[in-house]
């Protein structure tokens, strides 16, 4: 549901925008579907995992489940006190600017985070805290709600944003978002020290009531820095877009995990 800025590693303010309330975020955010998880560990040849981006700390915590030691890295304070809070270790940093101070790892991720980093620097930096054979693998959701409910959702924003990204519409599908894989694909390659990459594709779906979705909706890259009447008349009318199609709907998710082996 974010927007799509031709480089996003270079809007910091929005980048670091999503600790203003991290309890929504870590409460309302989707989880990573566990055959994402299990195939990225699967494929490792250890279980030491470098976190990227971390946030609060949920991908953290399902790698600390599948028997991982995690570490996170996470420009946010905020975001990163509150994954400290919940069993993550957090150092506090950009990623480009991050010191593994010859710590190495068997696997860089980054859950919905990469495109938040540069390319080339973030792969060049992977590759620097990998060991041999490790594997870096940075992954995304896409949301993609029915198509008459996406309409809707669009005309809100146009609505109520008409002069902001967000009019051109709400939520980015599945070719929108190719755009972050072909980069992290780009930037692998011209990094260096890293096999051909690959992309794996997971997909699942999620019933929502009105409520439950009007809690990932402020949760969004960005809206924290709406003023609020403005984030009250977009919850306004995404409600009402719900009700009209019953109160609920399911959503189809689909995650793609960009991925390459360091040689």
């Amino acid at each position: 549901m974010p927007t799509l800025p031709s480089e996003p590693h270079e809007a910091r303010r929005v980048a670091e925008s999503f600790g203003a309330d991290p309890g929504r975020y870590d409460r309302a955010r989707p989880r990573y579907p566990d055959a994402l998880v299990e195939r990225i560990v699967a494929a490792c040849l250890g279980r030491e995992v470098l976190d990227v981006g971390c946030g609060t700390g949920i991908a953290a915590r399902q790698f600390q489940a599948a028997g991982c030691a995690v570490l996170g890295v996470e420009p946010d304070a905020r975001m990163a006190e509150w994954a400290r809070r919940h069993g993550t270790e957090v150092e506090v940093s950009t990623f480009e600017d991050w010191d593994p101070v010859g710590r190495s790892f068997d696997a860089v991720v980054a859950g919905m985070a990469w495109h938040w980093v540069d390319p080339v620097a973030g792969a060049a930096k992977a590759a620097q805290a990998l060991r041999p054979g490790g594997r870096l693998a940075p992954f995304w959701y896409v949301f993609q709600p029915p198509p008459d409910l996406r309409d809707a959702f669009s005309a809100v924003y146009r609505r109520v944003l008409p002069d902001s990204p967000f009019a051109e519409g709400a939520m980015p599908g599945l070719d929108a978002y190719s755009a972050f894989f072909t980069k992290a694909t780009d930037g692998m390659r011209q990094a260096g020290g890293f096999g051909e990459p690959e992309q794996w594709r997971f997909d699942w779906d999620r019933t929502y009531t009105r409520d439950e979705w009007l809690e990932v909706v402020p949760t969004s890259g960005g809206h924290h820095l709406f003023p609020a009447a403005v984030r009250d008349e977009l919850l306004a009318g995404v409600g009402a877009a719900v009700d009209a199609v019953g109160g609920g709907f399911t959503m189809h998710y689909t995650a793609v995990v960009v991925t390459a082996v360091r040689r």
